[in-house]
């Protein structure tokens, strides 16, 4: 992986595995400076929605519109249906993801509602997912919401 920016959402998705939760990372760049980093929270927290990119978003912290116009979104996984219309919501005109064969999020909606979209297929990511739900198949149908009744 030559990407900095993807390196360091692999590397926020590998401290949330070792916190025990779902391995998927995000970062925020604008201007080329990462503002914001974060990975997915929801069985740390017990949180329902705090997915990698939006515990990103989160500590980026409050931007203007015309920084985020300015941002890419980098994430581990394709983003699923709310983080991309976070992405939609603050019109981040960039994102790359890390890989979707794992989960593929509406890639094709958030590409016709203009965004950039750009899949890498990075082997590391990939890697990680597959690991990760081989392991703990129930934990991931819950996260992604296949998890039953």
């Amino acid at each position: 992986m030559e990407d900095p920016f993807l390196r360091a959402a692999l590397h926020e998705a590998e401290e949330g595995l070792a916190e025990g939760g779902i391995p998927i990372g995000s970062v925020l760049v604008l201007d080329g400076e990462i503002v914001g980093r974060g990975h997915n929270r929801r069985v740390q927290r017990g949180s329902p929605i705090l997915h990698a990119e939006l515990d990103c978003l989160e500590h980026a912290g409050r931007l203007k519109p015309a920084e985020y116009a300015r941002c890419v979104l980098y994430s581990t996984l394709s983003p699923c249906d709310m983080c991309s219309g976070a992405v939609l919501l603050y019109a981040i005109p960039r994102v790359v993801v890390g890989e979707n064969r794992t989960f593929r999020g509406p890639e094709d909606y958030v590409r016709g509602r203009g965004v950039e979209l750009d899949v890498v297929d990075d082997p590391d990511c990939v890697q990680l997912m597959e690991a990760f739900i081989a392991a703990q198949p129930a934990l991931w149908n819950e996260d992604i919401g296949a998890g039953g009744s």
